[in-house]
């Protein structure tokens, strides 16, 4: 309860402030109620359905209280810190608040409404973009295309294709026919092997349900391999008992298995041709911090020769930091996902590269290489908790191995 009045007292502030800016640019007064009372059953909705009715599963619903929110307390914040800024400024500062040889205070009506505008024109940069982001940018898929070269991949190898996705969280679909685009978009690549890097649902496994059929049309020539990922597990729901949850990631693994993914859980496989081979492996969860730690690396290596050509499956890119870098075999490349690249940033190729994720985690999206190692951090084929995505987009990675020099 305390956190709540705490986060309605910050979000009145800011939107008392922001609203000093509207008011002061817009004069129309039904404009002004409008502004309350969007602003009061957009909080209201978001309290609603976190705190109403004793409601503790994240759906859909539930997304689109964060989305709304997120939409006008982003804009509203830019307003509230450009009115404070310049009221410190006014008042702080002599020449701005003044009294007039009548003994009355003035503050420059003019420059306030200038000031006002220009808060309310940057402020509508980002409340555009979050509206793009929920409406369209969630299914803006694109896919990225690298080549990796290393001077140790059987030759038989040589120009081999991987499709990887990652982060499907199906329980956050509301459009099925963007999603059946997607899933032709894979198959389109005609990889020679899809690898999903975890997180198939939010939390249960019946999210999956209405999307069977269509990724059961995914295919590839030597199969598809896949691993879990922290919100696979059930972990962040209430269950009714133990049973109940053990149950639900059994069907889980059954759901992959009918769909054609080969789940390797701490294991690996070998993918062979013209007599030669390269490993396959993959690990269960294992993430920093406070996240699921059920990845068992040597398991996994359990049988290998390590001399292998290795490609790991592991779905949190901490794991690639913390364990795989340090251990003793060389794993030439690791396909992760986990971060989604926070749903929002900045991406203009070869001149910025920016998100929030970049705080909390060393590897958050696209290629990086240590140690002589590669890593590749899928930004993720769903999304999650904000039903949208804005500069960093939904992903499908494509990766050509060569053989040659080592080069990114």
């Amino acid at each position: 309860m305390i956190r709540w009045i705490i986060f309605i007292l910050i979000y009145g502030v800011i939107d008392f402030y922001a609203y000093q800016a509207f008011k002061t640019a817009i004069k129309t007064p039904w404009v002004h109620w409008l502004y309350w009372i969007l602003s009061l059953v957009v909080l209201g909705n978001f309290i609603y359905q976190f705190y109403g009715l004793e409601r503790k599963d994240f759906g859909i619903s539930q997304e689109y209280a964060v989305g709304f929110l997120i939409a006008l307390l982003i804009p509203k914040f830019i307003p509230f810190l450009i009115m404070i800024i310049e009221d410190l400024f006014r008042v702080v500062i002599a020449g701005y608040w003044y009294v007039s040889e009548s003994g009355q205070q003035n503050y420059f009506p003019s420059r306030r409404k200038f000031i006002s505008q220009i808060a309310l024109g940057i402020a509508a940069i980002p409340f555009a973009s979050i509206l793009y982001g929920i409406t369209k940018g969630k299914y803006n898929f694109k896919v990225l295309k690298y080549t990796l070269t290393f001077e140790d991949l059987p030759e038989a190898f040589d120009g081999y294709q991987i499709t990887q996705i990652s982060d499907i969280h199906s329980g956050s679909f509301d459009n099925f026919d963007k999603v059946s685009y997607a899933v032709d978009l894979v198959n389109e690549q005609q990889s020679d092997v899809i690898l999903f890097t975890g997180d198939m649902v939010n939390n249960e496994s019946t999210e999956m349900e209405p999307y069977m059929e269509l990724f059961s049309k995914l295919k590839a020539k030597d199969g598809m391999f896949s691993v879990l990922g922290n919100h696979d597990y059930g972990d962040y729901i209430s269950w009714s008992s133990e049973e109940a949850k053990a149950q639900n990631l059994e069907y889980l693994k059954k759901i992959q298995k009918n769909l054609g993914f080969d789940l390797l859980l701490n294991e690996n496989r070998y993918l062979e041709k013209d007599g030669q081979r390269l490993a396959i492996i993959g690990v269960e969860n294992w993430g920093a911090g406070g996240f699921k730690k059920a990845g068992d690396l040597n398991k996994a290596v359990s049988g290998l020769d390590p001399n292998d050509f290795k490609i790991l499956l592991s779905h949190d890119p901490t794991h690639w930091q913390f364990e795989v870098l340090p251990h003793d075999y060389h794993y030439h490349l690791t396909l992760s996902g986990h971060t989604h690249g926070m749903q929002f940033g900045i991406e203009i190729p070869g001149w910025i590269k920016w998100s929030p994720a970049k705080w909390r985690y060393k590897y958050w999206a696209g290629i990086y290489e240590e140690k002589g190692q590669f890593i590749n951090v899928n930004r993720g084929f769903g999304y999650l908790a904000f039903p949208g995505r804005v500069g960093i987009w939904p992903e499908v990675t494509v990766i050509q191995l060569k053989k040659g020099t080592n080069s990114a």
